[in-house]
């Protein structure tokens, strides 16, 4: 008969002085900070996760002068870099216990643990700090540890940071309070080693470094309105209080919504949570064009009406408390009837609900606790959704992290870095009601070391701050494909950067059409000539963008921005012409005007400071540094172009 096998039990050592203590937190601080913001629950955000690391490790000192009465650890053994003296491995534990501790469910009048609520100290008002991006490695890694348990985590970061010996790690862990070490193990086992992690340990990289920051603002904007509302906090206590104490309903079931004006038969039935509407789930299958409106609804809340009618109510009159956005042309105002049910539930730590009006996108977010006080309420343009643009609708943010409900008909999600085109992409897991993990969303602002986009199925789409992802495609306008083949792939590596430039424009979907192909003068290559064109929900602000890609560009280089143009219908189905130009160095120090245009041009002529002309859509002609020309075109069919401007 097999013998099972059970955790060796932890060995006591000498006990540990506070002096003793603070001398190996100081010595070893980032090490310690570091296995902190491993071990933490990921659903905290990268955010609070460091300021709640570096709040363990400060509250880990002995609270008396001795505090080896409660060590029970392994006897330290020095191996592999790993600091042996005592002190080291009583702070050790005692953060260790205290990350588990945060990641453990908690009774219903059982006390917060310390790392389950923000900490007080340190504390850095008005800026989000996170460690600094790394490379698609790291986001496959962290993504992987992210869904292991709390256990499963630490077991892994002690493996790859601390411990070599797996007997070693069953008395640490067990001496943290795991019940059961050796499933954590397995849990670990389980952790696919990203490509490319031989040479220096993942775990030790600046993704996972807490102590090497970059700083970006908090939210300015929902900054203000706090500034706002606290200064009339006092006397909407007191109106609250006053109608909360009248007779009859009174308004205080609908949380965060302003009170009632005024009765209306049609606005009333669009506030009736038992009127809404809901599609079957089987509705996206049979419709002509299945779109948000043949989405079932999901989540574990739909049956709560107290919710639900505190979201309608919002949704109808937004009171103080509410933080309302809309992406650019979506209006605000109440539904004209009952709208449809896509989600509600809980993410992170909000209650979420998702509705739709057959014109919006509706999110209403309040604290899962159910408690009154401030909500958010965001409106989100999606008229004429497909399947192809009506994918994914964000459910969630924290803190640089999103997550998404997926639309029924997607059969597989994966996440891959838009600047590394050769890496393959990182599955993405989905809960049974399709809402996915947290995966990192593209950084608003700064450097643009990575750009995460998300495989649904055969389409990708990207978080450009909105509710619902914008879809990239590439191919010429008119007839745009999905994202495929190392080509497109490549394609969109150089194009990616310049993404930031359409966030938070309501854009429905990106193509990135390469319009010609140029020899270079003096045998330098080939380069390529892109036009990038996004479309939004409403229709008009498109925002097009002329790229020019030189031979030899490292992956995720960005292209040369030649020229661009709002409103402009070029690049498009309606005017599928191009043309631009650009100043280009030969490696002998010549200058060169470069032009090119879509496949229809017959001829490219240059005036003003450089002169010339070709048959044909390449033009390529000896310039001065500085000069500037101006190009025109003629098509096969007698048009006449102009560039982008």
């Amino acid at each position: 008969m097999e013998q099972q096998a059970t955790a060796p039990r932890p060995r006591s050592i000498a006990p540990v002085d506070v002096e003793q203590a603070e001398a190996a937190l100081i010595e070893h601080y980032p090490r310690l900070v570091r296995l902190g913001y491993l071990v933490l629950p990921p659903a905290l955000g990268r955010n609070r996760r460091v300021l709640t690391a570096h709040a363990l490790v400060q509250r880990a000192l002995p609270r008396n002068r001795v505090g080896g009465a409660e060590l029970t650890v392994p006897a330290p053994r020095g191996t592999d870099g790993v600091p042996s003296e005592p002190g080291y491995t009583y702070v050790r534990q005692r953060v260790l216990r205290a990350a588990l501790d945060a990641g453990r469910p908690r009774g219903r009048w059982q006390p917060p643990r310390p790392g389950q609520l923000p900490p007080l100290l340190p504390r850095v008002w008005g800026l989000r700090l996170f460690p600094r991006s790394g490379g698609a490695d790291e986001l496959a890694l962290d993504q992987a540890l992210s869904s292991l348990s709390g256990p499963g985590r630490a077991a892994y970061v002690l493996r790859g940071l601390e411990l070599s010996d797996d007997r070693d790690v069953r008395r640490v862990l067990s001496a943290a309070g795991v019940e059961d070490p050796g499933a954590a193990l397995a849990e670990a086992d389980g952790v696919r080693t990203p490509a490319g992690s031989r040479d220096t340990p993942l775990l030790e990289s600046v993704e996972f470094d807490p102590c090497s920051l970059q700083a970006r603002p908090t939210d300015l904007m929902r900054r203000r309105q706090h500034t706002r509302a606290a200064l009339t906090a006092a006397a909407a206590a007191v109106v609250c209080a006053t109608l909360l104490g009248l007779p009859g309903d009174g308004w205080g079931r609908d949380g965060a919504a302003a009170p009632p004006y005024a009765q209306n038969a049609a606005a009333e039935a669009a506030l009736d949570p038992a009127k809404l509407t809901q599609a079957t789930s089987s509705a996206w299958k049979s419709a002509d064009r299945p779109g948000f409106a043949t989405w079932p609804a999901r989540g574990d809340r739909t049956g709560d009406r107290e919710l639900l009618r505190r979201a309608l109510a919002a949704w109808a009159r937004p009171g103080r408390a509410v933080r309302v956005t809309a992406t650019p042309g979506t209006p605000v105002g109440p539904a004209s009837g009952p709208p449809q049910l896509l989600f509600a539930g809980e993410v992170d730590a909000a209650a979420v609900v998702l509705l739709h009006d057959g014109v919006r996108v509706v999110r209403y977010a309040e604290a899962k606790s159910g408690e009154a006080g401030a909500a958010a309420l965001d409106f989100a343009r999606t008229d004429a959704a497909d399947a192809d643009t009506s994918t994914a609708i964000v459910v969630g943010r924290t803190d640089g992290n999103v997550r998404y409900l997926t639309a029924p008909w997607v059969t597989g999600t994966a996440v891959r870095d838009l600047l590394a085109p050769a890496a393959a992409g990182q599955p993405l897991h989905r809960d049974a009601e399709g809402v996915t993990d947290a995966t990192p969303s593209p950084a608003p602002s700064g450097g643009c070391r990575a750009w995460p986009a998300l495989r649904l199925g055969s389409r990708l789409v990207t978080d450009l701050g909105e509710l619902v992802p914008a879809r990239l495609t590439v191919g010429a306008p008119g007839s745009p494909r999905d994202v495929a083949g190392a080509q497109a792939l490549a394609g969109w590596a150089h194009s990616a950067c310049h993404l930031q430039s359409v966030r938070s424009q309501g854009v429905r979907s990106v193509n990135a059409w390469q319009f010609a192909t140029q020899p270079l003068p003096g045998g330098a290559g080939s380069a390529a000539w892109l036009c990038t064109r996004a479309e939004t929900w409403r229709g008009a602000g498109s925002r097009v963008q002329a790229q020019f890609q030189v031979p030899g560009s490292r992956p995720g280089a960005p292209g040369a921005v030649v020229a661009r143009a709002e409103d402009s219908a070029a690049c498009g189905a309606r005017d599928p012409h191009v043309l631009a130009g650009v100043l280009w160095k030969s490696k002998a120090g010549a200058w060169y005007a470069l032009a090119a245009g879509s496949d229809d041009v017959a001829s490219i002529t240059a005036t003003g400071g450089v002169r010339g002309s070709a048959r044909g859509a390449l033009l390529a002609v000896p310039a001065r540094a500085g000069a500037h020309a101006e190009l025109s075109a003629l098509t096969t069919a007698g048009k006449k172009l102009t560039t982008l401007r």
